[in-house]
């Protein structure tokens, strides 16, 4: 009997994409997780023989990846940073041994990476879909613009949309079903997954005290999935291996010889030599290119010393041996107390390996190859698990989500609770219609309707309320909440009205194009 190891990657952004301008500040977010976290997984796929992930990718960044306007911006912004690294390759020679070792690095890093982006076309979904297809990897969907479902539970209609218009952007970029899928923000409450059985999903993930204050206790912890009464199997978050893993005070991260993400020569350089590669309005931001290590936690970020790669990699293979003998020695215990096999579930932010902990993805694949010849251990996909079960308890897991204090308040306070007023009404306002004008003839109703349900949808992404809680791009995240509000409340007017201007509807289906399979009548769907 071996213990089973479940690593789940949560692959999310919220759709940030402004076709109107050649530069924006805030599609960089993509550019970087495409640069440090997306393609070097792909680069760790290729290189390891064999392993087993869950991932999710979500429907805004499935869309986003497969955008031709962001590709060709990415692929322009990639030549400007290899140019970059080519300067820096020559600055350094006078500066330090360390910093240009590096810079001789990104230099070949980013054009490895420019290489696999083009070995796909522009479009690295191809690259998921591979491994999906070899059996190594597993994606599953996410609802439709990662909503924070629970603060919608009096909405059934919006919430059975979200999860079905989720499923179906899966089906189109995927080209199969989802077997799971992973709620946003892992945020549960009781009934949800009833709206996952109509949507024929067969499993989902849930916090740990999801099961620890389920409705009866579940008999071996987070440590087997349960089904609930509506047939969906459930898998509940380890919280041994999360914090081991992603913890910035006690986890592997943290350590002092890793690379320091908050050091960056888009910040260090001058700004006429860095202007051409910061955002063109010359806010300074993140190159990607960084010369110094964590060296002390105590240290100011000025004090730093220089980051060298290879003592990281000697870090690398100390913590993913030191990961393995814990899981080995955990599923141990486990087996002395359980009469079957423990399933261990550890997910992360996928964005927390290669762009948070620049060394993340590295330590993946060391781990994966350690595991592969561990006699107590075994990699395994969800629907592996749940292909082999031949019992399970029945369980109703409590409301719950993965966020600060485990519940709901990270997206509902008074930083926040402004947006939930308009949202509420513009779902009232889609329900009716979508009713009203389900046998609709007219095209120019139709794509006013759907257009309304795209700009309903993105302001709903759980991302703006994040922010404006983390107080990080409040600005932006207040402005795309408004944005949205304003454009589904102006269709709404032209279209009660009978005065519907096509050029402003062309106008908002281009810079708000996600989802352009979308039908305005799953808002109309009778649901319990």
């Amino acid at each position: 009997m071996r213990g089973k190891i479940l690593i789940f990657l949560h692959a999310h952004l919220p759709y940030v994409h402004h076709p109107e301008h050649d530069h924006f500040l805030e599609e960089r977010w993509l550019f970087e997780a495409i640069t440090e976290t997306y393609i070097p997984l792909l680069m760790m796929f290729d290189e390891i023989k064999d392993f087993r992930l869950t991932m999710s990718i979500t429907p805004p960044l499935m869309e986003m990846l497969s955008s031709k306007d962001l590709q060709e911006k990415y692929e322009r912004h990639m030549k400007k940073l290899i140019e970059l690294s080519e300067k820096e390759i020559e600055r350094t020679k006078s500066e330090h041994p360390r910093k240009h070792k590096m810079a001789k690095f990104y230099r070949e890093h980013f054009q490895k990476v420019l290489d696999v982006f083009r070995s796909y076309g522009g479009n690295i979904l191809e690259g998921f879909k591979k491994y999906q297809k070899a059996g190594k990897l597993e994606i599953v969907t996410c609802n439709a613009t990662h909503a924070f479902l629970p603060l919608y539970q009096m909405y059934p209609e919006v919430v059975n949309a979200q999860i079905a218009v989720g499923v179906k952007n899966y089906e189109k970029h995927m080209g199969q079903h989802p077997r799971g899928i992973w709620l946003a923000e892992s945020g549960y409450y009781q009934g949800l997954d009833l709206y996952l059985a109509q949507n024929n999903l067969e499993y989902f993930f849930v916090d740990s005290h999801a099961f620890w204050f389920a409705d009866e206790q579940p008999r071996y912890g987070v440590y087997r999935p349960v089904m609930t009464p509506n047939g969906v199997f459930v898998f509940a978050r380890d919280p041994e291996s999360s914090e081991q893993v992603w913890s910035a005070t006690v986890g592997y991260p943290g350590d002092s010889r890793y690379r320091e993400f908050y050091r960056d020569i888009g910040f260090d350089r001058e700004l006429d030599y860095i202007k051409d590669y910061i955002d063109p309005s010359g806010v300074r931001v993140n190159t990607g290119i960084k010369y110094h290590k964590i060296t002390s936690k105590s240290l100011d970020v000025s004090q730093k010393d220089y980051y060298d790669i290879d003592e990281a990699m000697e870090a690398v293979e100390e913590h993913a041996w030191d990961f393995l003998h814990k899981k080995e020695r955990q599923v141990e215990n486990l087996m002395n107390v359980m009469d079957v096999e423990p399933v261990i579930v550890a997910p992360f932010d996928a964005e927390l390996f290669g762009h948070w902990w620049f060394e993340g993805v590295q330590f993946l694949k060391r781990f994966f190859e350690l595991v592969n010849e561990s006699r107590l251990l075994k990699l395994v996909t969800a629907s592996e698990v749940v292909d082999s079960l031949e019992e399970v308890q029945i369980v109703t897991p409590a409301d719950s989500s993965w966020g600060a204090g485990g519940y709901y308040e990270t997206w509902l306070n008074g930083t926040n609770d402004w947006i939930y007023r308009h949202l509420h009404e513009m779902i009232e306002r889609m329900v009716d219609l979508s009713r009203k004008f389900y046998n609709s003839a007219d095209p120019l109703v139709e794509r006013v309707l759907n257009q309304m349900l795209r700009e309903l949808f993105l302001a709903q992404s759980s991302d703006w309320a994040f922010i404006m809680t983390t107080r990080t791009s409040v600005e932006y995240a207040v402005n795309r909440t408004r944005l949205h509000i304003k454009r589904f409340l102006d269709l709404y007017d032209q279209l009660v009205s009978g005065r519907i201007n096509e050029k402003v509807l062309e106008y908002y289906e281009w810079v708000d194009a996600i989802f352009p399979e979308i039908n305005f009548r799953v808002m109309a769907r009778d649901v319990i």
